[in-house]
């Protein structure tokens, strides 16, 4: 007999979580105005709204925290940290910083200008964010099938070279870099493949273009490669990381989700002249050029979480948990994003909630929903988060309303995604009861998701 698949690792610390009741929750949300954000994290059971920074480090993560250097320049956990990443992902010049948003905001500060247009596939919402906020603009490049939930596609990641292409013909001269999400969150989870990879460094070269990393789930990507690439194989996780990377100019990185810290992050770089121009914003923004806003025990536990994040065995039990609570939502019929993702199960509220129009916000409602039920939270993944045209101030409405159900990294049991499951098939069986959506009160004027107000539509 075939032996079951059990974690690879053994819990020796737990906390605590309350239960609340219904009525609990009901006055929470409304008192949090409809945003979950917005909840304290006490009066949450299941916390799913995130992956960054809520997973939990190794016995070896905190063994080299308290082996942390705290000296403000030079820092020998600064070189460790760099000898990681160098090992990893083969960038020579690296910057510290205290998360992703950071790494964008510095390398942005120096590559992005007004009216630049930057292609990509699906950037998420603080690197559109960052973009954004410069008054250029980001151009969607992902491919038609990672609009189709119930499409089996193994790289709904992939940039669509047909669509970048077009971009770069036509105002190539506005391009400063082309940008690649590692997997594609907002489209799920969805990975990247090493080809699509090579043909955009291809078409990268061909322009003379740099191409830049979001790698904050390089790892999941790598592991998705190796099971669905059949070249990959018998390639260690690490060997496929290496030459993920070597199709990069530049990658930004928050180390809080696959080198499994609760803060920090990091770009890398090859061009020496780069490097330098982005230590001044650095040193403005973040800090030192080595330690960027970090302690140094944290710097510690990237590099060494940068190594446990890179081994099959761990990443084959973080993914396959995903999907251990994917497939008990497929199994009643609830829609998902499919294949499922790596770092969390996105379920399509467009299919969920029919009765509802996406002007309602459909994904958020859905959330607000799960959370009454059961106090699960998650995040909305949608016309929220879709933010504002920057010219028009119109809502956007994107092709994908997500509820997306973000897994923390060896945190939860399986116990705890069937309660999940459940709980959304009890919201599934009464979705036709669910008449109101969601209406926002108040706005912030980009990145609005955070702080926003609601109140039923």
């Amino acid at each position: 007999m075939e032996l079951p698949f059990a974690e690879s690792y053994r819990i020796k610390m737990v906390e605590t979580i309350r239960r609340s009741s219904r009525e609990e929750r009901e006055k929470w949300i409304k008192e949090a105005k409809y945003n979950l954000f917005q909840l304290k994290s006490g009066q949450v059971f299941i916390d799913l709204l995130t992956d960054s920074g809520t997973g939990a480090m190794s016995d070896r993560q905190w063994a080299e925290m308290m082996l942390g250097d705290e000296s403000y320049a030079g820092a020998s956990s600064y070189y460790k940290m760099k000898e990681a990443i160098a090992a990893v992902t083969g960038f020579e010049y690296f910057l510290p910083v205290h998360q992703g948003r950071a790494a964008e905001n510095v390398l942005f500060s120096v590559l992005v200008k007004e009216g630049n247009l930057v292609p990509g596939n699906s950037h998420f919402d603080t690197t559109k964010g960052h973009i954004e906020y410069r008054k250029a603009f980001a151009v969607d490049c992902t491919i038609d099938e990672a609009f189709d939930t119930q499409c089996l596609h193994p790289f709904k990641g992939n940039v669509d070279l047909q669509k970048l292409e077009d971009v770069l013909k036509k105002s190539a001269e506005k391009v400063p870099f082309i940008i690649i999400t590692l997997t594609n969150n907002s489209a799920g989870g969805q990975p990247v493949s090493m080809e699509n990879l090579r043909l955009v460094r291809q078409m990268a070269d061909k322009y003379g273009k740099m191409i830049i990393f979001d790698s904050a789930r390089f790892a999941e990507n790598a592991y998705f490669i190796k099971l669905r690439e059949e070249k990959y194989r018998d390639s260690s996780i690490r060997d496929i990381a290496r030459e993920m990377f070597s199709y990069a100019d530049v990658m930004t990185m928050s180390a809080k989700k696959d080198a499994i810290v609760n803060i920090g992050g990091f770009i890398g770089l090859r061009d020496p002249e780069l490097f330098r121009q982005c230590t001044v914003f650095n040193i403005m923004y973040e800090g030192y050029i080595t330690y960027g806003g970090l302690a140094g025990r944290d710097m510690n536990a990237i590099a060494q979480g940068l190594y446990e994040g890179t081994e099959f065995e761990y990443l084959e039990t973080r993914i396959r948990q995903v999907e251990y609570l994917g497939n008990r939502l497929i199994d009643f019929g609830i829609p998902i994003q499919m294949p499922i993702g790596g770092h969390a199960v996105f379920v399509d509220a467009k299919r969920f909630l029919t009765n509802l129009k996406q002007e309602e916000f459909q994904a958020q409602t859905l959330a607000v929903q799960l959370y009454i039920e059961a106090g699960v939270r998650g995040v909305e993944i949608g016309a929220l988060l879709a933010d504002r045209d920057p010219v028009t101030r119109e809502n956007r409405f994107p092709k994908l309303e997500f509820l997306r159900l973000a897994i923390p990294r060896r945190v939860y049991t399986n116990n705890h995604m069937d309660v999940v499951a459940i709980a959304l098939k009890n919201v599934f069986d009464r979705r036709d009861k669910v008449t109101h959506g969601m209406k926002i009160i108040r706005e912030a004027p980009i990145m609005r998701h955070f702080t926003v107000e609601l109140d039923l539509a």
